[in-house]
């Protein structure tokens, strides 16, 4: 009975917790850089993409034209 609890302990994942701390440490790594990337795609996506061409009336401009 000993033996066996002694072997099942070995494989559980919150008996040990050196193997359950280095497990969150690189579930948190992986988190945060996808985040990250994320991140950069969303800002990548919605992009200042430079200033547009607008048509302004001539008689709203700062010297109007009028007819």
């Amino acid at each position: 009975m000993e033996q066996e609890i002694t072997v099942n302990s070995k494989k559980d994942f919150a008996w040990s917790w050196v193997k359950s701390s280095r497990f969150l440490f690189y579930m948190q790594l992986v988190a945060i850089i996808a985040f990250l990337i994320g991140g950069s795609y969303g800002l990548y996506k919605h992009r200042y993409k430079g200033k547009p061409k607008v048509t302004v009336p001539e008689n709203t401009l700062y010297t109007p034209k009028y007819k």
